[in-house]
């Protein structure tokens, strides 16, 4: 089962593909993790990642494809996949499709996680991070102990500038603007299923882990 995962920013769409992968045996793919792997090992994919990301730029769609189709290659993807944050565009999307029928395969479902604007921004602008070691908190969610203080290592906590809420708006704004034609294609190949994305973590895992053919 080859399927990919859509979402807003704060959708769950990491976690909710965490718990589909546990659930069904097949590999959790995340996008921007590649491009931290690939920029580790140093080989000729990775130094072209690793340019484009120090300088705070989008890897170009080729790089990108490339390694995500030498990532579903592996030997752990032969009973499927999840791809997370991948394809972001309707041109990689394509690109994506005209890749994996050279291959004689095909994704099989795409899962779109549907969240109200107004919920997306409260669940974001909410989020605060320790200085120290990284651990992230949420004002509703998962309130430290101590107001400001991380409860592991007694670091500070601060929100980051994309966390304050008028800039969570405009980045999901820019998301719904760039995937729209995206969500539009994998509806009219009949591939698109949406799943409300509003309610307990694991009631949201069961309604995707049901849409799924191994459901």
């Amino acid at each position: 089962m080859r399927s990919v995962l859509l979402g807003a920013p704060g959708s769950g769409k990491g976690t909710q593909a965490g718990i589909i992968s546990d659930r069904l045996g097949i590999v959790h793919i995340a996008s921007g993790d590649l491009f931290r792997e690939a920029a580790s090992r140093g080989d000729e994919i990775g130094r072209q990642a690793k340019h484009y990301m120090e300088r705070g730029l989008l890897v170009p769609d080729e790089i990108t494809i490339r390694m995500i189709l030498e990532r579903i290659s592996a030997a752990d993807c032969a009973e499927g996949f999840i791809l997370d944050g991948f394809p972001r565009t309707l041109d990689q999307a394509k690109a994506l499709d005209m890749a994996l029928r050279e291959r004689g395969e095909a994704i099989d479902k795409v899962l779109y996680i549907r969240v109200a604007t107004d919920e997306l921004v409260r669940r974001l602008s909410g989020r605060s991070i320790c200085r120290g070691c990284q651990t992230p908190y949420h004002e509703v969610s998962s309130q430290p102990k101590v107001a400001g203080i991380c409860d592991l290592c007694g670091g500070e906590l601060y929100q980051r500038p994309d966390d304050l809420p008028q800039t969570v708006r405009k980045r999901i704004e820019v998301y719904f603007t760039e995937t729209a034609p995206l969500i539009d294609y994998y509806r009219k190949a009949a591939k698109l299923v949406e799943i409300e994305g509003e309610g307990e973590i694991e009631e949201i895992g069961e309604r995707l882990i049901d849409a799924l053919p191994h459901g």
